[in-house]
């Protein structure tokens, strides 16, 4: 196993960025690519400096991307920068051009994350459900686009999402209108998080829709010792979506 950091240039953005990649050492590439993405406060670096990511892909033939995705909440900003555009067309574009990454079939990616990561993994995966074999998410912050920008950054929130959000970015919007198309779906939340009530709800409308799913809560807060547990789940579900189980 190998642990790269690339710097790129984004087209989208028009700025330098950096993600880390995580590299298989031994089996037969292409390989599939798992999209991990981190929350509001965060960058690329994080999730291999709070948890042990590393050890736990350390023998599988999976390559883990872990982008910087500022605090764009991986959205076309109404007002800022273009940071869905920047994940589908540079960072998945990049990583397909420079690693040995399967690209062009079902089998090719999976997406996860946590809290903005979270909510940013279940839009790109539900919005563009033909691009993911599944996605993965924790403590999801599914709130903005969902009620309107609110809370202690309403202001932030409001130059990203707008006033009145666009229904595209939208978790729930999103479940209904492609609800047929969808790939494997898993998400969970601690039972002390702030952000539980919206992933309780996320959970009933897919029941309501018929939309197969796994939806867990265990006890823990919106902190790195329940994400460093439970991505390890993650990795089993997406395993099996991705056929490596």
């Amino acid at each position: 196993m190998s642990l790269a950091t690339l710097q790129f240039f984004s087209n989208a953005i028009r700025k330098q960025f950096a993600m880390n990649v995580i590299l298989p050492d031994s089996g037969k590439g292409p390989f599939p690519v798992y999209y991990l993405l981190h929350g509001l406060s965060d960058d690329h670096t994080i999730w291999c400096r709070r948890t042990s990511i590393e050890r736990y892909v350390a023998d599988m033939p999976l390559i883990v991307v872990m982008p910087d995705g500022g605090r764009g909440w991986y959205t076309d900003a109404k007002e800022g920068f273009a940071y869905e555009k920047y994940m589908l067309e540079d960072v998945i574009g990049t990583v397909e051009r420079i690693f040995p990454a399967r690209k062009g079939n079902k089998r090719a990616r999976v997406i996860g994350g946590l809290s903005m990561g979270g909510y940013g993994a279940l839009k790109l995966c539900f919005k563009y459900p033909e691009m993911f074999a599944g996605v993965a998410a924790h403590s999801s912050a599914l709130y903005p686009p969902h009620d309107g920008p609110r809370g202690d950054h309403k202001v932030e929130l409001t130059r990203v999402f707008g006033a009145k959000p666009n229904p595209e970015e939208d978790v729930f919007v999103l479940a209904k209108k492609n609800r047929k198309k969808l790939p494997p779906v898993r998400f969970d939340c601690g039972t002390e998080d702030g952000l539980i009530s919206g992933n309780r709800d996320l959970h009933a409308l897919l029941n309501k829709l018929g939309v197969k799913h796994e939806y867990e809560e265990f006890p823990g807060s919106h902190n790195w010792a329940y994400w460093d547990v439970h991505v390890q789940e993650a990795l089993k579900f997406l395993s099996s979506s991705l056929g490596l189980a």
